[in-house]
């Protein structure tokens, strides 16, 4: 399958699931001092996340321009150490303002992972945030418990920044194989070499301020890439 069909093919999965098709947003930001690129499907809906403001739909899909070369979403260092970072990427991505949430968001993914993109199910692991209970029991309606692991705050909660909209998340991997390391779970796979990750679901709940404290957002959304 090439990039084209690729995203051809996520489109317009999530326009029949009711998604507003929405263009990627310039790569240097208007209106959002606090990151110098876009580096995140997000941004351009930061201010919808927050509660100040409205657009006429509350689901979307886009496929997002983004350059990570500072800032905490820095890939630039990892380019041509790896098989996998580039400092320019399109992030396919769903969102949910207020509409749908975890339940939601997983089953998506799951549907999209198995028919869209026709991975095979037994190579699929999922990383949850260890305190997210909700999250590991919904993974485990759609593939084993011994292929759903629990990661720290490092690992497994997103942020755009310092600041801003964030939550805990879970992350779909990908397992290439022994060709890729000897590591029999994510857990022993710090590189990301062999368990790739591809889908990353942010469920969006809390506002982080620059003191460091988090507030509840206005609405519970979902935030995909």
């Amino acid at each position: 399958m090439f990039s084209q069909d690729l995203r051809r093919a996520f489109l317009k999965y999530f326009k029949t699931q009711g998604h507003r098709i929405v263009p990627s947003s310039p790569v240097i930001p208007h209106d959002d001092p606090t990151i110098l690129f876009t580096n995140a499907g997000m941004n351009q809906f930061k201010d919808v996340f927050l509660g100040n403001s409205k657009r006429d739909y509350t689901k979307a899909a886009t496929t997002q321009k983004c350059v990570r070369v500072g800032g905490k979403h820095n890939d630039l260092d990892n380019v041509g150490h790896t098989s996998r970072h580039l400092t320019f990427f399109e992030m396919l991505g769903n969102f949910s303002f207020g509409d749908y949430f975890k339940k939601e968001a997983i089953g998506y993914a799951w549907d999209v992972t198995l028919h869209v993109f026709g991975f095979d199910p037994k190579k699929i692991w999922v990383s949850v945030f260890k305190e997210d209970e909700e999250a590991f029991q919904l993974w485990e309606k759609h593939l084993p418990a011994e292929r759903i692991v629990r990661f720290g705050e490092a690992e497994n909660f997103w942020s755009m920044g310092d600041t801003g909209p964030c939550g805990p998340c879970s992350e779909l991997l990908y397992d290439r194989g022994e060709a890729y390391g000897p590591a029999k779970n994510p857990h022993e796979d710090p590189s990301g070499e062999r368990y790739l990750e591809f889908w990353n679901l942010v469920f969006m709940q809390y506002d982080r301020s620059i003191s460091g404290k988090m507030g509840p957002l206005p609405k519970q959304s979902i935030d995909t890439g």
